[in-house]
């Protein structure tokens, strides 16, 4: 009988684990120069659409920070959570939660206007994402349910009621019966940022200066050692008086907080309304995110980067090369898949064990 055994390596290589996301980023070049290949397309003017294309123009720079922003947002506070040991894995749901909450004051109240409506929609947006954060949170300190099954299932409650919002509701009595909210007024839209020229909006300097905070926090604050210490050795962590619950909903708080302004941010500043359809799966990519970043969120910010120009090829690979949507995401697929087998790897040692069943031992 064969089984897998996987044990931590007692000194990993600094160098190899320096250098990870750089290797990760390598194999699925050459992974996806196979996959292009397998597909009939060349493999250099795919990439050069992925990677380079992009860059060319500049409103591709714009919409680069456009699709940067959430994946930013979103990604730090998952940092948190994973850095804690806590595996949140809903925040594509915080972030659908948080665009909602953040969209009730237009769509409910469009006569309320003037310069307090845009703070306020972004205030709810947070306590939107963290209200949706909440839920496993409680689960998980007060009846020990795994966070990763209830945050995950909390995306699909979310993604339905935001369905049935804009179907029902909430639909635009002048929409033509199309599922969506009405349009929402000037002072309830996130405007451009005024020293870029262009569609680029005030949720990525959100998500730049979330990052910096929350690596302030990480690495120069009581809070932030608590956090990594939960982490790392939670059993030390107790012995020193820290909290296992409160660190839990710090850290999913926080973090669902991040999402909901991401999720208002976008819909307030790219699509100026409620949609059936808000999100091409931020939550789910900003996982790739926060480890491509090593869980760093200024590492966070320049993987953000490089997962958006990733969709932005991707876009433009549909367009010059013809392939399809999903063949664009299985590149995606790849960048994760490479970047968890990368670290895995270097950090753990896997060996195949073989059961002998005569004599009860391991060969």
């Amino acid at each position: 009988m064969i089984r897998i055994e996987v044990t931590r390596r007692p000194q990993p290589s600094r160098l190899l684990s320096a250098f990870s996301p750089l290797i990760a980023l390598g194999l699925t070049i050459i992974a996806g120069s196979i996959m292009f290949m397998a597909l009939g397309k060349n493999p250099v003017a795919a990439l050069y659409s992925y990677f380079v294309e992009p860059l060319t123009e500049v409103w591709s720079l714009h919409e680069l920070a456009i699709k940067a922003a959430p994946l930013i947002l979103i990604a730090v506070g998952l940092s948190v959570c994973y850095r804690a040991n806590v595996w949140n894995i809903g925040a594509e749901g915080q972030f659908t939660f948080g665009a909602i909450f953040g969209s009730a004051l237009p769509v409910l109240l469009p006569g309320f206007q003037g310069p307090l409506v845009l703070p306020l929609m972004l205030l709810c947006g947070v306590v939107g994402g963290m209200a949706w954060a909440f839920i496993p949170a409680v689960l998980k300190v007060r009846f020990g349910t795994n966070e990763i099954l209830t945050s995950l299932m909390l995306v699909y409650v979310a993604g339905l009621f935001l369905d049935w919002l804009v179907r029902g509701p909430w639909r635009s009595p002048e929409g033509f019966n199309f599922p969506e909210t009405i349009r929402f007024h000037e002072d309830a839209v996130l405007p451009a940022i005024w020293f870029a020229s262009g569609r680029a909006h005030w949720g990525f300097v959100f998500a730049i200066v979330a990052a910096v905070a929350v690596w302030f926090l990480l690495e120069r604050t009581l809070k932030g050692f608590e956090i990594r210490m939960m982490g790392q050795s939670p059993r030390a962590a107790r012995f020193a008086g820290f909290s296992s619950g409160k660190v839990v909903f710090f850290a999913l708080l926080l973090s669902g907080g991040l999402a909901g302004l991401a999720g208002i941010s976008e819909v307030s500043g790219a699509i100026g309304q409620l949609r059936p359809v808000i999100s091409p799966g931020y939550g789910f990519a900003a996982i790739i995110v926060a480890f491509l970043g090593r869980l760093n969120p200024l590492g966070i910010i320049a993987a953000g980067l490089v997962l958006a120009l990733s969709y932005l090829g991707g876009e433009a690979a549909q367009i010059s090369l013809g392939i399809s949507d999903k063949a664009a995401r299985v590149f995606q697929g790849l960048l994760l898949f490479f970047v968890l087998a990368s670290d895995t790897l270097i950090h753990y040692r896997v060996r195949l064990m073989r059961t002998v069943k005569a004599g009860g031992g391991d060969a």
